[in-house]
């Protein structure tokens, strides 16, 4: 599969994960295990490619094709290992951003 027919998500995130969708072209889902989530050297294999720390967990059932991965809030993206100082600080990120937005 060619790398320039894989479409990736934004960053998006909530209180513990970083995530991300990845949407392959539809017809490479029917290759797609249905009943569990790839693991690292399959989603590569496949073409995937984005930075170290990314699970998928879970395929959007009306969609096959397309992944959803996460992560944990402060992960080195070259490591794929969280850093306890970078993860405290994401999430009093979030819950500042969190707050502002709910008084808007």
């Amino acid at each position: 599969m060619s790398t320039k027919q894989i479409e990736y998500s934004e960053k998006y995130q909530d209180g513990k994960f970083e995530y991300r969708h990845v949407i392959l072209p539809k017809d490479h889902a029917r290759n797609l295990p249905k009943n569990r989530t790839l693991t690292e050297l399959e989603w590569r294999n496949l073409g995937v490619q984005q930075s170290r720390g990314w699970e998928h967990y879970a395929t959007h059932k009306p969609e096959p094709h397309i992944l959803l991965f996460r992560r944990p809030l402060g992960t080195d993206p070259v490591s794929g290992e969280v850093d306890p100082e970078a993860e405290r600080e994401a999430k009093e990120r979030y819950q500042q951003e969190l707050a502002v937005n709910q008084r808007i």
